[in-house]
């Protein structure tokens, strides 16, 4: 299996290869790099598509621990994942958490920036109110595994309801350790608002999101386009936080057409 050893990490990744320009895309929480199959699927051939699985998440993820870390730390595995496929420039897509490492990316490494497809998620903090209902299920699911009940919650604030594959994701989240899960809550509740400094990513970017995202309000999502100097922004009706995995055809359809007119 294809594993970079990067950035003090091993990084866990997949690779079409091929001599077309890149795009690498970044999951969310919980998720890994499975959740792009469609965007693969939809771009392979024409495109060199990276997929990868990022700190304590996927095969990257070490079960026994999972050493602190900020998405700015993540957007630093990326640029070196890149390099060390010799990939110069790429396209970086980024999905929710994914999203939030491609943009620090951005202001760190913009040399090694195309452009960027931001999916569901945003450039500000945790909402306060949704970050308070986070760290109840958080600590239930910690404190005594992943019941059906919580299953079924994490399902709805991801992937919507009535989802037909949320039984594989659910199976996915049974495996996550504690260690991993901590840490990576830790690193999202964390992390630093940055809407201030989107004026100075000066890339072509496209802002995809969901109207019925629960876990990223779409007004979020449109202060951030708004204050990005090049960016548009696509709405997916019905489309829930993981839009581009559980509505692949309108976000395909946006993402094929923001590409091809990239200079």
């Amino acid at each position: 299996m294809p594993f970079a050893h990067v950035n003090g990490q091993k990084l866990y990744y997949e690779d079409t290869g091929g001599n077309g320009p890149a795009i690498v895309f970044s999951h969310g929480l919980l998720m890994d790099s499975a959740m792009f199959a469609p965007q693969v699927e939809a771009l392979r051939g024409t495109w060199r598509c990276i997929t990868w699985d990022e700190r304590g998440h996927g095969q990257t993820a070490d079960p026994a621990q999972c050493e602190p870390f900020s998405y700015y730390d993540s957007a630093n595995d990326l640029a070196a994942l890149l390099a060390h496929l010799g990939v110069q420039q790429a396209v970086l897509a980024g999905m929710s958490q994914g999203g939030y490492l491609s943009l620090r990316c951005a202001l760190t490494h913009p040399e090694i920036v195309r452009a960027l497809v931001l999916i569901d998620t945003q450039a500000l903090q945790e909402d306060p109110a949704k970050m308070a209902g986070h760290e109840v299920l958080m600590k239930a699911w910690l404190e005594g595994g992943l019941s059906d009940e919580i299953a079924a919650v994490v399902a709805h604030v991801i992937l919507g309801d009535d989802w037909p594959g949320t039984p594989q994701w659910q199976a996915k989240w049974r495996t996550f350790t504690v260690p991993n899960l901590m840490q990576c809550f830790t690193t999202l509740g964390s992390r630093d608002d940055i809407s201030d400094r989107l004026g100075s990513i000066t890339v072509p970017a496209l802002v995809v999101h969901g109207t019925l995202d629960h876990a990223i309000d779409l007004s979020r999502a449109q202060a951030m386009a708004d204050a990005l100097p090049h960016a548009r922004m696509v709405e997916i009706p019905g489309g829930g936080h993981a839009s581009n995995l559980t509505h692949p055809e309108p976000v395909n359809a946006a993402l094929l057409e923001f590409v091809r007119a990239l200079p």
